[in-house]
């Protein structure tokens, strides 16, 4: 390999950052479970709460070349990671601007919390220029955004985004959880900081709750000064599974996209399904921007039952795909996002938003395509 060009997707999950086990010669980085640091003689002062134990800087180096930035940093989980970059630039008397379609857990903690702050936010009314731009004010410091959104797989233009920022002096924030490093990488897009739950694709087992931050190295001294403070750092032990599972994550993500494309369509030609939300489908009103801009088109879809099928009887009849309140795991989840994400917001707010209480969010696994048809056929036949 060229000295100079950069290593594959899955060399970087299975190699870069790990640690080597100088004494024994193990094939996997060994674990350090120490919360306790000798302070004399040493080249740098660890304490867990400072991010800089020998497990969590490696697994932040393998994040940060994931995502193309020069570091990264691990949390406890998403909302930690959210609350911690948000609160990392904005003070009292500041304006955030978000997107109209938000993850349920990012819109509580703005329209819950900032006002304590003496935070300023908005939402735009779409995903336009002009809905960005109308919004920007004179005190806006923060445009953060979510793409493909959860659950409605809405695809913001993150190039536009990200100039519309740099014209204005304004830092640029991505949730990039659905999308995943395999199939997107919003720094190549002019974005500056960019931010996963690892509870999704990169644990990719349901047995994680992690969160990761990557960005340039100013951005992310910024952000460890406001996390050392809140203490939303990652175990040793939760940050060595996390970084066994982002082994497997290219491996995993491409067949979750593959399936994922192949369930929209079926879905999207079957006369009990009223709509069906997957950008990887060209009837996606934003088909050519996710085109554009990833690799991929991810493992999440959602779709609307048609009004004579209930929802809850549908999930209940379902044999293989499981009911979850979580999703990206090796195995196929389901869930409503008006009783679980998305719960939280008033009735108003959700159809608002475009979420009906009919509608389903699909996390795809990596089971076979003709076994997850099967299942979904069955539970339609038993609910008519």
């Amino acid at each position: 390999m060229n000295n100079n060009s950069k290593p594959g997707i899955n060399t970087i999950c299975t190699h870069t950052g790990e640690l080597k086990d100088t004494q024994f010669k193990g094939a996997v980085s060994p674990l350090y479970m120490s919360t306790s640091y000798a302070f004399t003689d040493v080249d740098e002062k660890r304490y867990p709460r400072y991010f800089n134990t020998p497990n969590q800087q490696a697994l932040a180096i393998k994040i940060a070349a994931l995502e193309n930035t020069d570091a990264a940093l691990i949390f406890g989980s998403g909302m930690a990671a959210v609350s911690t970059s948000l609160l990392a630039f904005l003070k009292q008397g500041d304006h955030v601007l978000l997107q109209k379609t938000l993850y349920g857990g990012t819109f509580n903690l703005v329209t819950e919390e900032f006002d304590k702050f003496g935070i300023q936010y908005s939402f735009t009314d779409n995903l336009s220029e002009k809905a960005f731009a109308e919004k920007v004010q004179s005190n806006t410091k923060v445009i953060y955004i979510e793409t493909p959104s959860n659950p409605l797989m809405t695809i913001t233009d993150i190039e536009m985004v990200a100039q519309l920022a740099k014209k204005h002096g304004i830092v640029t924030m991505i949730d990039n959880t659905f999308a995943s490093p395999v199939n997107q990488n919003p720094i190549d897009f002019g974005i500056d900081i960019v931010i996963h739950s690892a509870t999704k694709y990169m644990g990719g087992h349901s047995d994680i709750l992690a969160g990761a931050v990557a960005a340039s190295q100013e951005h992310i001294d910024r952000i460890f000064h406001m996390g050392k403070n809140l203490g939303g750092n990652l175990s040793d032990y939760t940050v060595w599974l996390l970084e066994r599972s982002i082994k497997t994550m290219g491996i995993r993500v491409k067949a979750q996209n593959r399936n994922a494309k192949r369930l929209a369509k079926f879905l999207n030609n079957h006369q009990s399904i009223a709509k069906v939300y997957y950008p990887g489908l060209k009837s996606h009103p934003d088909y050519e921007i996710a085109k554009k801009q990833m690799k991929g088109y991810g493992g999440m879809l959602s779709f609307e039952l048609i009004e004579s099928i209930n929802a809850r009887e549908f999930i209940k009849k379902l044999q293989l795909i499981k009911s979850s309140m979580s999703l990206a795991g090796v195995e196929s989840t389901i869930l409503l996002p008006s009783e679980t994400s998305h719960a939280l917001l008033s009735l108003e707010e959700r159809k608002a938003q475009g979420i009906s209480e009919n509608l389903l969010r699909f996390s795809v696994g990596i089971e076979e395509k003709k076994d997850l048809i099967a299942d979904i056929e069955q539970a339609l036949e038993a609910c008519k």
